[in-house]
């Protein structure tokens, strides 16, 4: 059965890209000098078959192999960059010819007649105008692939609340999360995003969980680099749903819980401390506050965190961070808990790494699957960050959802 809807997705797949590139194909016919229309239109249906069953034969092998390897990696990337380019042309078009469809419903009712040169000068415009406007798209993925899965910032937000101990008013936290490491080639551009999270000399460092793809050595280059991160009050952090090896074959199950122990080791090593459904008291002048982390739970995936277990032997007036991976489990278990929660960090969305984000206009994709996708949700004083991801997974780039690197600071008010 799945080897069947394998199938049918393909054949889906490749209808889709041939619709697309013929539509184009429409446009360029009003462009090119007529004398050229034999030829140019050979080598375009040349092209665009080739790289269509490539496209196809990439969806193929990740569901065969059940992983994206680096090769599949890189004929992803090309295939949004043509699949944005390609709908931004044929947008264009469509509304072209809507609007010429209209106009010849209302002279049929009309009775009146179109001026045959007028059209054709018209649509040779349009076209020339969706060529033109779609190199803006097009040029925005190359760049997010080739330089914007690098261009880490820092977002500092400031969040209030009534019951922070004394002793914590302006504590400072930085969260890191979706590190993925597997994807990374550049190791420098990866040091300078872990250097710029030191240099916030935060008092407390946590990181939400996806440190790798699959396996727990990919993350072996780099360990140095996060190593060197450090906080007065400690670095914590939690597992994602990638962590576990659930999205690639194992020889035997014994070797995928020893590639999960591997992966908690490597967490160590780095020393970070890894929290495990349970809890930490930090300290400070005499006060303190419980910070909180769980295995992966989230709606859609796996869901081995115990949120009970985490609140175990914490008192329940303490003021309580939480670190949780999916921001689902803030929805489903954690904003309405009677166990005041009173701020949880997630990350895992990674914003789909592609959108639109201004003072005006936020949007990306997904917000289609996420109610709370980047940033700060809250509910009657309790509040959600949800991190952008530092990291990048299947498509290689980010495009207007840049790599992200979070400082929040309580304050007492």
């Amino acid at each position: 059965m799945k080897k069947v809807g394998g199938t049918i997705f393909i054949l889906i797949l490749l209808s889709v890209i041939f619709f697309l590139d013929w539509y184009v194909f429409q446009g360029i016919k009003t462009i090119l000098p007529s004398g050229y229309l034999a030829q140019g239109k050979t080598i375009y249906w040349v092209l665009t078959a080739t790289i269509a069953l490539w496209f196809g034969y990439t969806f193929y092998t990740i569901m065969q192999e059940g992983k994206i390897s680096p090769t599949s990696q890189q004929s992803l990337n090309w295939f949004l960059v043509i699949l944005v380019t390609q709908l931004t042309i044929v947008l264009f078009l469509f509304g072209e010819d809507l609007i010429r469809g209209l106009g010849s419903v209302y002279r049929y009712i009309t009775n009146s007649s179109q001026d045959g040169a007028l059209l054709s000068s018209r649509r040779k415009f349009v076209s020339q105008l969706a060529f033109a406007v779609a190199v803006i798209p097009m040029t925005g993925f190359i760049y997010g692939i080739v330089k914007g899965k690098y261009a880490f910032r820092t977002i500092r937000k400031t969040l209030y609340f009534k019951d922070l101990p004394e002793a914590f008013d302006g504590f400072t936290i930085t969260q890191l999360s979706d590190i993925h490491a597997g994807s990374f080639k550049d190791f420098e551009a990866v040091k300078k995003g872990a250097e710029m999270a030191a240099a916030q000399q935060s008092d407390l460092f946590v990181f939400t969980g996806d440190l790798v793809n699959h396996k727990a050595n990919e993350i072996d280059p780099m360990l140095d680099i996060f190593s060197k991160i450090k906080a007065p009050y400690g670095q914590f952090s939690i597992l994602g749903n990638h962590d576990y090896g659930d999205y690639t074959s194992w020889p035997s199950p014994e070797a995928k819980i020893q590639n999960l122990e591997s992966l908690k080791n490597k967490h160590h090593l780095m020393g970070f401390d890894l929290l495990l459904d349970e809890s930490r008291t930090i300290e400070k002048d005499g006060q303190k506050i419980s910070l909180l982390g769980v295995e992966n739970w989230g709606v859609g995936f796996q869901s081995k965190g115990d949120l009970e277990k985490s609140l175990q032997n914490v008192p329940e007036k303490d003021f309580k961070i939480l670190l949780s991976h999916d921001p689902t489990h803030w929805d489903e278990q954690v904003k309405n808990h009677p166990k005041n929660i009173h701020l949880t960090l997630s990350g895992h969305t990674h914003g789909m790494q592609m959108g639109i984000e201004t003072p005006f206009i936020r949007w990306s994709p997904a917000q289609y699957r996420y109610a709370n996708w980047a940033g700060i949700a809250e509910q009657a004083g309790k509040y959600l960050y949800v991190n952008r991801g530092f990291g990048f997974h299947a498509f290689a780039g980010r495009v207007g959802i840049w790599p992200e690197i979070t400082v929040i600071e309580l304050k007492k008010g």
